[in-house]
């Protein structure tokens, strides 16, 4: 309620808009063993290649801000995607009054919420054992800091480039500090630097630098633990303003970077962000909803515009150039990185694939670059390739974009397609880059469980989805039908894994028998980061099939039920204790229904294709009231990325896209009155239900530009085209319509093809 109470003044002085929805402090509230988020207040531009965010926690610590921390460190530029996958490409700014303190232990203030203002495009907070109020607001890769300093002759800013490899620079007839910093988490070349350049608007009477915790008068330091301090008198109220920028390429192109500023003061930066970020955000817009429904979708909705970021520079001449963080070397065109396709392949890039493909084309050509550029497609790249989590999902993120938006954008799918058909028949350098197991999928049609490979049906499953993507996009592009069929057939071998006794997915040995004992409530060991009851449903592509498998409607909706009706119950035997994910489930109470992971997220929509869709209505709902809250604990595990929060804004707005490689989206039911969204091609969809509100979860007639509508899926064709959406929501379910096979969503087993 506190974020609330926070812009109560601003409603009774001014209309909200929906910069002042969004809430970067939701999910910060999160530690290692219970995420509610596992988030930082980002500090950004929509995709920055920067974010700036204050910091709590150790140099070198996942979780770099945590809301109950009460002690600032620094101000730290940052890269991290997840505490998980930690940082690189990072520095602080702190400032100091008094006795000179320039460590981390010794510099860290106290600080209080109630005297901090966080904003997508801009944070203050006030720094209590220094008396120091501390500002900030960032372009996309420069920022400019504000510090309101109080009467003394002993103020400084310190400027920590972290350890394992640092320089830094004092010049101050040119009042600059200049230097790089080299620390990282891995999956960067041996090159690796990021350079930065901070100037003030100040003289500077202290001129220090220290390695370690030894200080030096040295005008240049370089060291393990390099930093520098500048220093000079201020009278109280004085405002020293900072201008900072960085690069991956050089000190030059930092400088140049900087530019990005121009002659604008603090405030017109801040304003500019502000505007830029109303406008991202503002592209959807939302009517007759509660303030805590606004928060959320607005919350939810900057999160999905910060990942993957810029990894891209303009040169001299304004050319768009890249430092390779595959082979290290600098080259033309777009990078984007620090995103992991097993998680942000569900929703994350369906929702720029409709509301910024132009974006996603520019990211299509970074993927072709980074396969110039490594030999592969990353699966997680931060910013290189990394060894994290499985499947070859950048076949759905690819062959999507193309599906959606075909030649609209100018990149080289030919290239792209080769890597996929690469990646799909190869294993990788890692076992999370290619396909981990590839032969013996190729062969048998699964990676079986008992070869010393881990998480194999986990990886057979998504295998088989993510040829379905390679097969959408190889009739798309008019590949030879041989090589079109191939990948078809290959897309039906999740059937491989069912095992009709306990109508549930299962691992399966080399010899074609099933992995026994099987405990459908083990976590981990045949899957990755869940169970059985998770990953059963992962058939993205052909919910037919499945309902097949599982003898038909009726079973199948009865296991969709059955996830619900199950208690909590879990082995965490495989990990050796209790991982976050799995207490995240349990504290729940949606039984095996685990929505703080990736694996099931989709599985609400699955009513829909047996005749059922408000079941759905009613999940869907249920899970947006319960498990995301625009507060510092509002999300009910890992945000990762954007996935998380896109789950929530495509199901506010009424539909999800299950299968990204079709045409479909899978109906839920609209969270608000109205909503609008403004097509990037200009045109509109406006989705209306007048007499929604908390007892009215569940369609009971829709309209698309006036017809009568019946179907349980919407397509993102038709939408393109604008759409004027009309439903009447009622507090009781319709158990008429959409409930014949002709209304269900795309299914491979039922079509002709």
């Amino acid at each position: 309620m506190r974020f609330l109470l926070v812009l109560l003044p601003l409603f009774l002085t001014a209309q909200p808009t929906p910069v002042d929805y969004a809430n970067p402090l939701m999910g910060t509230d999160s530690d290692y063993r219970l995420s509610n988020g596992n988030v930082y207040p980002a500090i950004a531009r929509p995709w920055g290649m920067n974010f700036w965010t204050p910091q709590t926690g150790e140099m070198g610590n996942g979780w770099a801000y945590t809301y109950d921390a009460n002690r600032i460190r620094g101000f730290k530029q940052t890269h991290q995607p997840s505490p998980w996958m930690n940082d690189y490409g990072q520095f602080s700014l702190m400032p100091v009054t008094g006795q000179l303190r320039f460590t981390e232990e010794e510099r860290q203030s106290w600080f209080s919420h109630k005297a901090e203002t966080v904003q997508p495009h801009y944070y203050s907070v006030y720094l209590a054992d220094h008396d120091v109020t501390t500002e900030l607001t960032p372009t996309e890769r420069a920022a400019m800091f504000r510090f309101t300093f109080p009467e003394t002759d002993s103020s400084y800013v310190v400027i920590d480039a972290f350890d394992r490899g640092s320089y830094v620079k004092i010049e101050p007839e040119a009042r600059r500090v200049i230097g790089y910093t080299t620390r990282n988490s891995g999956g960067v070349p041996e090159n690796f630097k990021n350079y930065f350049v901070v100037e003030f608007d100040k003289d500077f009477t202290v001129t220090q630098t220290f390695s370690d915790t030894t200080l030096s008068s040295e005008l240049e330091m370089q060291a393990g633990h390099a930093g520098a301090v500048i220093g000079f008198p201020t009278i109280k109220g004085e405002r020293v303003h900072a201008r900072v920028a960085s690069s991956f390429i050089s000190h030059e192109q930092a400088a140049r970077n900087l530019a990005e500023l121009g002659q604008d003061d603090f405030d017109t930066v801040r304003e500019t962000g502000r505007d830029i970020w109303n406008e991202e955000l503002g592209r959807i817009e939302v009517e007759g909803g509660t303030p805590e429904q606004f928060g959320n979708f607005y919350s939810c909705l900057y999160r999905s515009l910060l990942f993957p970021r810029k990894f891209f520079e303009y040169d001299a001449d304004g050319q768009v150039v890249h430092y390779s963080p595959y082979n290290g070397k600098v080259l033309p065109g777009y990078m984007f990185t620090d995103t992991g396709f097993w998680d942000t392949f569900r929703a994350l890039f369906p929702f720029l694939n409709l509301m910024y493909p132009e974006l996603n084309g520019q990211m299509q050509e970074g993927l072709a670059n980074a396969y110039k550029e490594s030999g592969w497609l990353p699966e997680w790249a931060s910013p290189g390739l990394r060894n994290v989590m499985v499947g070859n999902n950048s076949a759905s993120v690819v062959a999507e974009a193309y599906l959606k938006s075909g030649e609209a954008y100018d990149y080289d799918i030919d290239t792209l397609y080769d890597a996929l058909i690469h990646g799909a028949n190869h294993a990788g350098p890692l076992t999370a880059v290619g396909r981990a197991g590839a032969d013996y999928y190729t062969e048998l049609g699964y990676v079986p469980y008992d070869v010393d490979l881990n998480e194999s049906a986990a990886r057979s499953l998504e295998y088989a989805y993510d040829d379905f993507a390679i097969y959408q996009l190889a009739k798309e592009l008019g590949r030879p039908a041989e090589e079109v069929e191939k990948y078809r057939q290959r897309s039906l071998n999740y059937r491989k894994l069912y095992d009709p006794e306990t109508q549930l997915m299962r691992g399966k040995n080399k010899d074609g028998s099933f992995q026994s004992p099987f405990n459908p409530f083990k976590w981990g060991d045949a899957f990755t980061e869940g169970n059985s009851w998770h990953y059963s449903w992962s058939v993205f592509h052909d919910m037919q099939g499945l309902i097949d498998l599982m003898g038909g409607e009726e079973q199948f909706v009865a296991q969709l039920d059955t996830v619900f009706a199950l208690p909590p119950i879990f082995d965490d035997s495989y990990y050796g204790g209790t991982i976050h994910e799995i207490r995240e489930m349990q504290i729940a109470d949606m039984g095996q229904y685990a929505h703080g992971n990736q694996p099931i997220q989709h599985m609400i929509y699955l009513y829909n294709y047996a005749g059922q869709p408000w079941k759905t209505q009613y999940w869907v709902r249920e899970t947006m009231n319960r498990m995301y809250q625009p507060t510092p604990d509002g999300y009910c595990g890992d945000e990762d990325n954007g996935q998380t929060s896109a789950w929530y804004v495509f199901s506010a707005l009424g539909f999800y896209p299950v299968a990204p490689a079709t045409d479909e989206y899978v109906l839920g039911a609209p969270l608000f009155q109205k909503a609008t969204l403004h097509l990037e091609n200009g045109n509109t969809v406006t989705i209306s239900a007048p007499n929604n509100g908390p007892d009215n979860r569940y369609i009971q007639r829709m309209t698309v530009n006036g017809e009568v509508y019946n179907k349980n899926y919407l397509r993102h064709s038709a939408l393109m085209e604008g759409a004027e959406i009309e439903i009447e929501m009622g507090a009781e379910p319709n158990r008429e319509r959409g409930t014949t096979a002709e209304a269900y969503p795309y299914s491979l087993s039922r079509t002709s093809e």
